[in-house]
């Protein structure tokens, strides 16, 4: 990249708002920023010598500015806000939420509605209720309702073809009206108090069945009054145990902890004046920011990101006052069509739910921290066994998983000094090896893995971990030195003694020797909690495949057999044993198989 004068850039800046891109030396972004005036903000930059050592860094790194013009503050945000998720900068901000939260959704066109878990986007013309911090809170909830409403939750397709009640009925946990045990008047009157329940209006529902239950002890209807009254119970006690002090309506309670160079952002739900439950978020990046601008980067991502944003209340409840405050407002009302208030100065009920959700992400963040340093100082002390020359930041873990052969699979795990990174782990199908050759399939995934790494200039580990002996760790070092990778340190973890925990054995590959731990050593604990999370994610993905493979037909792999002639060859021959015990003459007297696709599909079932 040619040299880049600052002060000659922002001189034919344009004052328009927009969004600014600093690169380094290698066109890496490093920081995406928003402005209402380019030339201003991005003259700010230069101006004069930064407070923050995070800062001066990052300025002292900018080698060029790519700058987009908007045609207002908001839609720069919207974009700032996009690209950050998109890209990750390495001085930005980064809340990792890549997951959609789940919902109860209840579909309104059917005469008897389903109240079921939903995860995704919300386009179907039914109610969702949610958003929830996670799905337990979420399957409490439709647990509960269900207990007290005796809602359905099976699909559409399980309730047209039952001809007698399921599990369920029996439980107490649906009314079953898929075989006309209720109708569809009554199924209306339990969905309408399972909505008000869900909105929290707990007191109208309990007004709602006072009635009919004193109707039904009228009628000497007993089991049915008894029915309302144990819905009654449970409501009340259902109101004493989660009763709650909390600003009316739907809210969101946000406070920010910021120490040791992390941030936590610790939100409440709160729908109908409920407690739907918590969740932290630890952002990337948040090294030397103030609360007020963690806050506004998770408002903006959290919210703004994606197509109808994450079911943003009216009143969110911050513990600081966020950059942007008044153009958060604004563009937040604009998504959710209605008035969005961020209060960041709250008395009573609304100041007691921040301080505890202050404190909650104090106490979050104490734990993160806790468990990272647990990470980094086995990180180190693993590096002093080694004998490794630089810090170790990512260890990638292999594993192997196979039944005899069949259908084998291999696992990569990584972990960094904050313990498992999930969103780089991969699997690997392995094929084209002998049967139950742990050794060719360790070979063939090492090779896999850090060709691709190194065709897309990806990032290399700091040392690689090889769930295996002796054999498994030569087949890796040979795969590396195809690789010319041999400066990656490699080191094998192998069972003890009928697979004891505590007894493992580690290989050394580059001395080629053996070290035993003791059973209490912290880096022997370490690189167990590797080997078993390599372990399990490898076996995860072969009972996975095993079990597609063994639930599909082998003429599906037959080239020239579709779906029409796999119909014709099984009612033919009466199923696959019919078929496999037919001769090649037998095969090509059914309609659309001649002798070379007959061939094929004798060849395909005795050759196996």
């Amino acid at each position: 990249m040619k040299s880049f004068d600052p002060k000659r850039f922002v001189a034919g800046l344009t004052g328009r708002p927009g969004v600014y891109r600093m690169l380094d030396a290698d066109g890496r972004l490093l920081y995406v920023g928003k402005a209402a005036n380019l030339k201003n903000r991005v003259g700010s930059h230069f101006g004069r010598r930064p407070d923050s050592p995070r800062t001066r860094a990052m300025i002292s790194q900018v080698c060029g500015i790519e700058v987009t013009v908007t045609r207002t503050e908001g839609e720069a945000l919207l974009l700032e806000s996009n690209l950050i998720k998109e890209y990750r900068p390495r001085y930005n901000v980064f809340f990792r939420d890549d997951k959609s939260y789940p919902y109860l959704y209840l579909d309104s066109g059917h005469d008897f509605p389903r109240l079921s878990f939903y995860r995704g986007a919300r386009g179907g013309s039914g109610r969702y209720f949610g958003p929830y911090p996670g799905a337990g809170a979420a399957r409490r909830t439709l647990n509960l309702t269900q207990k007290l409403f005796h809602i359905r939750q099976c699909d559409d397709t399980f309730f047209r073809n039952r001809s007698r009640p399921c599990l369920q009925y029996q439980i107490k946990r649906c009314s079953a009206p898929c075989v006309g045990y209720i109708d569809t008047e009554a199924y209306a009157a339990d969905v309408e108090h399972a909505v008000l329940f869900l909105e929290g209006r707990n007191e109208e529902v309990i007004d709602a069945l006072l009635d009919p239950m004193q109707r039904a002890s009228d009628n000497l209807e007993f089991e049915r009054a008894a029915h309302y009254r144990d819905q009654i119970a449970n409501l009340r006690r259902i109101q004493g145990s989660q009763h709650i002090t909390a600003p009316r309506g739907e809210s969101d309670i946000i406070a920010c902890a910021v120490r040791g160079g992390r941030a936590c952002v610790q939100v409440f739900y709160i729908r109908g004046g409920r407690n739907l439950g918590n969740q932290p978020y630890f952002p990337d990046h948040s090294a030397g920011e103030e609360p007020g601008t963690v806050i506004a980067a998770f408002l903006a991502q959290h919210y703004l990101s994606g197509k109808s944003g994450r079911g943003i209340p009216p009143a969110i409840y911050t513990g600081h006052r966020p950059d942007d405050l008044e153009l958060l407002q604004r563009l937040l009302g604009e998504r959710a069509g209605m008035a969005v208030r961020i209060r960041w100065r709250s008395r009573g009920d609304g100041a007691r739910w921040i301080a505890m959700a202050r404190e909650n992400a104090e106490i979050a963040l104490e734990q993160y921290l806790s468990q990272r340093q647990k990470y980094t100082d086995r990180f180190e002390q693993l590096r002093e066994l080694i004998d490794a020359a630089d810090p170790l930041d990512r260890i990638e873990c292999f594993d192997i998983s196979d039944t005899g052969g069949e259908a084998t699979v291999a696992s990569c795990v990584v972990f960094g000094t904050e313990g498992a990174v999930k969103s780089d782990y991969r699997r690997f199908n392995i094929h084209d090896i002998a049967a139950a050759d742990d050794y060719a399939a360790m070979r063939q995934v090492i090779q896999r893995r850090y060709t691709r790494i190194k065709k897309e200039e990806g990032r290399l580990p700091d040392l690689i971990l090889i769930d295996g002996g002796r054999g498994q760790v030569g087949a890796a070092r040979q795969a590396l030195a195809e690789l010319q990778l041999t400066d990656i340190p490699l080191l094998g973890i192998a069972k003890g003694p009928s697979r004891r925990p505590g007894l493992e054995t580690l290989i050394l590959a580059d001395e080629r020797r053996e070290r035993r731990l003791p059973p209490a050593s912290p880096v022997l604990h370490l690189l167990q909690e590797i080997r078993d999370e390599a372990h399990r994610f490898a076996i995860t993905g072969h009972r996975q495949r095993r079990q597609k493979k063994r639930g599909s037909s082998p003429l599906e792999g037959i080239e020239g057999i579709g779906s029409k002639r796999r119909q014709q060859l099984i009612r033919h021959f009466g199923g696959l044993q019919g078929i496999e015990r037919a001769a090649v003459e037998d095969l090509a007297k059914v309609a659309g198989i001649n002798k070379n696709l007959a061939q094929k599909i004798y060849d395909t079932f005795h050759n196996r």
